[in-house]
């Protein structure tokens, strides 16, 4: 079975790029999407942190909660934007890569839902997600990173502008 194969009409060559890239979407660092190079997609899935460390906040459970309800805000399409901003790294500067993301048709009809999240420090996680387009899964298993700023935890710069790649903007905008 395809993947995505379970669209019916419309899916198209706009929901392969979309679904292919992003297999490749993976967030390292959080520098704001300096590095060119897509990372290596890989099989290990990120596991919950049950209690703090080194590698994690102090409170991981609530920091999780916090980024879960985040990334369903920031890309729920009915959220506008400026309520999205306030969950993106660099919000106020990363506006017109946004409104390129959120412009974009298959964009608006994205939703994600986290299903772990693996803090890396105390202020960075690896999520694991869910990706729909109009509902239908077409990623079970799509990877990011979550940022803390400002004290809230935020969907990282380089996750954004992995996606806007995916929709064929080829120039997203300052940022990416």
């Amino acid at each position: 079975m395809v993947l995505g194969s379970d669209l019916r009409h419309g899916a198209g060559r706009g929901l392969a790029v979309l679904v292919l890239a992003a297999a490749l979407t993976a967030c390292g660092d959080d520098s704001g999407g300096d590095d060119t190079d897509p990372p290596s997609p890989s099989a290990q899935r990120p596991t919950t942190a049950a209690s703090p460390s080194a590698s994690a906040p102090d409170d991981p459970a609530a920091a999780q909660k916090e980024i879960e309800e985040n990334w369903q805000k920031f890309f729920d399409p009915a959220v506008p934007t400026k309520d999205k901003q306030a969950v993106l790294e660099n919000g106020d500067a990363m506006g017109q890569v946004l409104k390129s993301f959120s412009g974009d048709e298959r964009g608006g009809q994205v939703e994600a839902t986290v299903n772990e999240v693996a803090f890396t420090s105390p202020t960075g996680a690896d999520v694991t997600y869910t990706l729909t387009l109009k509902g239908a899964t077409v990623m079970p298993d799509a990877t990011g990173t979550a940022v803390e700023q400002d004290d809230t935890w935020k969907v990282s710069v380089k996750t954004l502008c992995g996606l806007v790649g995916l929709s064929g903007n080829a120039s997203p905008g300052p940022g990416c």
